[in-house]
This record gives C-alpha cells, sequence and structure tokens, in this order.
C-alpha cells in the first residue's frame, strides 16, 4: 500500500515537567489483525520503517515512534537513559490507547530497548522482532571519539551529520553515554520468554560479527535468520527478504535461512476472515487494493502539505500552455488564505467558488481550506436566480469568480449581500503576452468596489496561516439537487473529503506516487470531479491537466501534448472520443485507467474506449453526500461489466427489501 506515512503522524505528550512530545506515525484500518510498534535505534528515526509499514499496514496496526531526541520529537537536555526511555515508551502506548499484545520490533540499538521492554512487560508481547541487534553496542573508534568531542564543535558539523544521523549532538552523547554504551545484552536475551525473531545483513560491519551472532544464541528458542547482501539498514536494503521473514515468524513457520522465504506464505485465520464474510465483495477487490483504509486525523489541506513536501517541483497543474510546480500552488493558496483573514474572513466563514476548472480554483479552494473557511461550490451551468439563492443560503462572505462575469456578480451581491467579491482574469497564470491579451478582451468586464485576484494576493505572505483546521470542521458546501427538486447544501468536512480521497486513491492500485498525470475536465465544482479530478490527484503527488470545457479537439490535444495516464470523465465525454475521426494520431494510449461517473456507461462505449486506449474504463457510482464516490468496477478482470461496481474499501453496503426497508435482501434478489 504506497501510502505517505507522514500523514498519519502526531504528537502523544509523554512529559510535561519537562514538556516532552513523541512523534508518531499511528496507521490503523478498520479491524486490525495485530498492532505492530517500531523502535529505531541510535540516531535513526520512525521513517526509516516506512516500507514495513507499508506492507503490514493493510491489515494490521502499525505505530512507529520517534524516541525522545530523535526525529521529529522533542530534544530535551536529559532524560535518555534505558529507564525513561522505556517508560515514554510505555506512556505513548497508554496515550495511543494501546489495547493487548504488540508485535514489538527494535532495529539497531532499538532492539535493546524493545528487549528491555519486553523482559519488563511480558504480557504485552505477541512476538518480538530484532533486527541488526548486537549483544553489545561497541563503537567504532573514529565515532567514539567523535562523541568525546564538545558539544559546540559538533554542532559544527552537524550539517553534514543530519544527512544518517537524526538526533542533535547533545541528545547523542548524553544516550551513547547514559544508555548504549553501558547496555549488555548478555544479561537481558536470557530472561525473554517471548517468541523471538532475530534478522541481521550478513555483511553488517557496523558491529563485529561475533556480537550479532550471539544475539540469537542467547535467547531461549530464538529463530536466526541471517539476510545475505545486507548491510546494517536491512530493513531498507532487503526490505522484501525483512517482510517475508516477519509474515512466516507471525504464522509461526520458522525457516533458518533467508533463501526459505521464497515459498508462499500461508494465513491462518484472523479477524480479516469475519470481515471478508461480512463483506462478500471484498472477495472480487484487485491485488493491492486493501479491504479498508486507515483515514489519517487531518484536515483536507494536508493533503496539499503532503504532496509539496514529497514533491515541490513536480508540475501540479497544467493550464493553456502553463506550467505551476506544487511549490507554487501551495505558496499562492497561502497568499489567498492570509487575504482572507486580513479581509476578516477566518474560520467558519463561507467562500464562493464560482469558476471553471481554471488553476484560482485549485488555488481558492485550498486558500479557504488553510484559513478554516468553508467552500461554496456552485455550478455557474443554472439560471442566475437559482445562484443568488444558493449563495444567499450559504450565507457567504466572499464570492471568488471570472472577471468576465462581473455582470452575475453585480446581481449575486444585489440579491444576496455578499460582502466582498473577487474578480480573477481566467488567463492570470498564463504566459504574460496571453495575460495581456486576455485582459485587453475583458477590458470592459469590471464591478465596483471588487477585489482583483492579482492585488488581492500580491501583498500578503506565502507562509502557511496559523489557523487551526480539525478534520471534523465544515469544508465544503456542495449544492446538489438530488431527487428532491430544488438543490439542497449537503455539508462535508475535511475528514469526509480526506476518506473519499484516500479510498479512491485505493480502488488505482498501480496509480504512482508522483508520476501520475489526471486529465481534469470534469467539473471540479460538481462533486465528482472535486474529489476525482482534484484531491485524488493532489493526494498521489498527481499533475492535474486542467480544461474549463469539454470541446473534443481541444481535449485530444491536451492529451497528445501532456499525455495523461488517468480520465476521470462521463460517457459522453468518452462517446465524443471515440467518434472523433482520426482519433488515434492524438496518442490517447497514454491513458491507463478511468472511471466513469454521473451516468450509466453503455457497455459499447467501454469497449470502443478500451480498444482505442489499450487501458481500462470502469463505471463507478456516487452520491454527493457520500463525498461522493462509493462504489466502483475493479480496474482488472474481476469487474462486471454493465453494472456500478462494488463499495470502495472502508464503505459499507447493503440492499434493502422495497417493501421493508429495514430488512436486507438475500443475494441475487431485486431489491
Amino acid at each position: 500500500m504506497d501510502i505517505d506515512i507522514d500523514l498519519y503522524r502526531h504528537e502523544v505528550r509523554v512529559s510535561t515537567s519537562p514538556l516532552v512530545r513523541l512523534s508518531a506515525i499511528d496507521i490503523s484500518p478498520d479491524h486490525p489483525q495485530r498492532t505492530f510498534v517500531f523502535i529505531h535505534g541510535f540516531g535513526g528515526q520512525a521513517a526509516q520503517w516506512h516500507y514495513q509499514m507499508q506492507k503490514f499496514a493493510v491489515e494490521n496496526r502499525v505505530i512507529a515512534l520517534d524516541l525522545r531526541g530523535h526525529g521529529l520529537s522533542d530534544k530535551p537536555a536529559g532524560g535518555y537513559d534505558m529507564p525513561q526511555t522505556i517508560q515514554d515508551i510505555e506512556n505513548a502506548l497508554t496515550l495511543l490507547k494501546v489495547n493487548g499484545k504488540i508485535v514489538l520490533v527494535g532495529h539497531s540499538f532499538g532492539g535493546a530497548v524493545v528487549t528491555e521492554y519486553a523482559v519488563k512487560n511480558p504480557d504485552r508481547i505477541e512476538r518480538l522482532i530484532l533486527m541488526a541487534t548486537a549483544s553489545e553496542f561497541k563503537l567504532q573508534t573514529t565515532l567514539k571519539l567523535a562523541l568525546n568531542l564538545p558539544v559546540w564543535f559538533l554542532k559544527i558539523i552537524e550539517p553534514v551529520t543530519r544527512r544518517w544521523l537524526f538526533a542533535p549532538p547533545h541528545a547523542l552523547k548524553s544516550f551513547n553515554a547514559n544508555n548504549m554504551a553501558k547496555w549488555n545484552g548478555a544479561e537481558k536475551f536470557p530472561s525473554l520468554n517471548v517468541p523471538t525473531l532475530v534478522i541481521r545483513g550478513h555483511r553488517d560491519l557496523v558491529f563485529e560479527r561475533p556480537l550479532f551472532e550471539k544475539v540469537a544464541e542467547s535467547i531461549p528458542g530464538a529463530e536466526d535468520v541471517d539476510i545475505r547482501v545486507s548491510g546494517h539498514m536491512v530493513m531498507l536494503e532487503r526490505r522484501d527478504a525483512v517482510d517475508r521473514s516477519i509474515e512466516r515468524f507471525l504464522v509461526g513457520e520458522g525457516q533458518r535461512s533467508w533463501r526459505e522465504s521464497t515459498r508462499a506464505v500461508k494465513k491462518k485465520k484472523s479477524g480479516r476472515d469475519v470481515l471478508r464474510a461480512q463483506r462478500p465483495w471484498l472477495e472480487n477487490y484487485e491485488a493491492g487494493v486493501p479491504y479498508t483504509v486507515g483515514v489519517p486525523n487531518i484536515p483536507l489541506n494536508h493533503l496539499l502539505r503532503s504532496a509539496v513536501r514529497r514533491f515541490p517541483k513536480h508540475p501540479a497543474l497544467f493550464f493553456e500552455g502553463s506550467k505551476l510546480s506544487y511549490r507554487r500552488v501551495n505558496h499562492e493558496a497561502n497568499r489567498f488564505a492570509n487575504s482572507l483573514i486580513a479581509l476578516g474572513v477566518g474560520k467558519g466563514a463561507r467562500v464562493v467558488l464560482l469558476l471553471p476548472n481554471v488553476p484560482q480554483m485549485v488555488i481558492g479552494f485550498y486558500g479557504a481550506m488553510k484559513a478554516g473557511a468553508s467552500a461554496v461550490l456552485v455550478p455557474p451551468i443554472i439560471e442566475p436566480e437559482e445562484v443568488i439563492r444558493q449563495i444567499k443560503d450559504s450565507e457567504a462572505s466572499v464570492l471568488v469568480t471570472l472577471s468576465m462575469w462581473a455582470g452575475l456578480a453585480k446581481q449575486i451581491q444585489a440579491g444576496s449581500g455578499v460582502p466582498h467579491i473577487v474578480l480573477t482574469d481566467p488567463a492570470h497564470y498564463l504566459s504574460l503576452p496571453k495575460y495581456l491579451i486576455s485582459k485587453w478582451r475583458n477590458r470592459g468586464y469590471g464591478l465596483q468596489n471588487a477585489l482583483r485576484w492579482r492585488d488581492l494576493l500580491a501583498g500578503n505572505s506565502n507562509k502557511s496561516p496559523t489557523v487551526d483546521v480539525t478534520p471534523g470542521d465544515l469544508a465544503v458546501i456542495q449544492y446538489t439537487g438530488g431527487t428532491t427538486g430544488q438543490s439542497k447544501g449537503v455539508m462535508l468536512s475535511h475528514r469526509n473529503l480526506v476518506a473519499n480521497a484516500l479510498q479512491t486513491r485505493h480502488w488505482l492500485p498501480e496509480a504512482e506516487e508522483g508520476k501520475e498525470r489526471f486529465l481534469c475536465v470534469v467539473p471540479i465544482f460538481h462533486s465528482y470531479g472535486l474529489t476525482a479530478a482534484m484531491n485524488v490527484p493532489i493526494s498521489l503527488g498527481a499533475a492535474m491537466i486542467l480544461k474549463t470545457q469539454f470541446q473534443t479537439l481541444d481535449v485530444l490535444k491536451a492529451i497528445k501534448k501532456y499525455k495523461p495516464t488517468i480520465f476521470p470523465g462521463s460517457p459522453s465525454m468518452y462517446v465524443a472520443i471515440n467518434n472523433f475521426r482520426g482519433v488515434r494520431k492524438y496518442g490517447i494510449n497514454s491513458i491507463k485507467a478511468c472511471i466513469s461517473g454521473s451516468a450509466p456507461l453503455p457497455i459499447e462505449v467501454q469497449e470502443a474506449f478500451e480498444k482505442l486506449t489499450k487501458g481500462r474504463l470502469v463505471e463507478g457510482y456516487g452520491l454527493t453526500e457520500a463525498s461522493p464516490v462509493t462504489h466502483a468496477n475493479p480496474l482488472g478482470d474481476k469487474r462486471k461489466v454493465g453494472t456500478i461496481g462494488i463499495p470502495l474499501p472502508s464503505t459499507q453496503a447493503k440492499i434493502v427489501d422495497l417493501s421493508n426497508r429495514k430488512m436486507e435482501v438475500k443475494q441475487g434478489q431485486i431489491g
């Protein structure tokens, strides 16, 4: 499961005097089979476990801690001895509400730490795993001499060492002197009475080989796995071999050599089997699609922050020949957020985005999220009277729209009383010649006292505002008619939108982080476009190819130029592409996957489009109240053509009797 584990990072306060907060990565799907706790070693960090966390988070709760003084945890002056280290872990697990037994994993000196924890708390341990752990930690002469140097000198060379040591000099010196240098496994290993797996790299030269070999020999009944062609960071260098060894150990199938780990692992029945019995559609999931998704406890704008942190220079937006990087989009969103705050529009306010798929839509949306405001999405294609009614109903404070729609903006202000109008030129983020031409064409459009996008953003900081936005806060008011006639505002929280973005993202198991390109022609002001054409690509760090409307030739030219790989759309779009003369010369075979929404997908349309692209086109279903995607066909061979598909991960569904809505019908019956 390819995920950004930092989305699941938060702090736990393990001490108040002095204040010490440990940074914890905590990923938990529904109905986890086990709980893993990963502990790094001297100078390490929680993120070094990212391969194992991604692997085992599919079915288990996985937790990795930055120890005191390391990674993103607080770095106090003292408290680096073993008793305090164990107390920190115990406090963290209590605060994280970890109940029952755990699989405890430690690397290098982290193996010594988890050994101490297991000796003290044997009833809490289901399995113990020691990686690259020695019986004693006798540092090489060079590093030992370095740790004897004064802190002020070590700080001078810290910019060089921080690439491989994730703790400051004072923490490393104290951790070594008061903890690591004193520790002797010969006194502790024989006391272990829990199932233990020892994994070591055959080429590990950090400590002397006999010190590694002695570990398994000293632990009663321990399994010993010597992984070839691997050094000290064995879980990174040979992650597949390590993962297989762990899987075998968990099901009680020991092995003597890493070579034996190529055999398939037989899994025992677990709580996941109960989940499959409750949700029979899970049998039709494609390989790589998780049954459930651990939803991080974050606001929606953290998806953008994640993309910026991982892919700052990658293209975020392609629009009519221009390109904006993720860093640029983030800076612009920050400026817009700070602009709103300067206007007195902050947390709880409503910002109407009456825009097509232009960069300002993405920037304005995430800027509103960062300011703690709610985005009100209104289709610009409906009657002006209905637009005015919806905006008035939402009690909006700001309206952002195109300068060419200034006349409509005037009507809205008069009819709804919205205090602030922001006008923007659709060519604002294009090249200077294109912008000047567009500005000249739209010179007659304006509104007295309206704010101009360029002027509004120019004087504000590109730093993220410090507004406290929580997952439960209102993020979007999306107007939809449904089957009731007059449109009503559906209120969606940050958590709603984060959950659906990740559910949909995981339906694309072959999508690669930072490498995909989405053709975004479905309108973002629609709930399907909001998720599939904006939030999902941002969660992937993908590039978004924005089109303001669907015109077949224009879209085909964009496909030829930008080579999109994923195309969320509607049946009418796929029909138009299928019927376009000479469509093959536009290189549409770059498209790998499409999920069709908004209307039933005819079988002949699906077959023709797949023949042209060699990609996969499947039908999906959703409703605005669900943010919106709830069902989709698998992208592989398990799909069922002519249906809406099966529920997405972490989605419950049932078919009820037509006359008795409380009674669920049996499989194969009409409901």
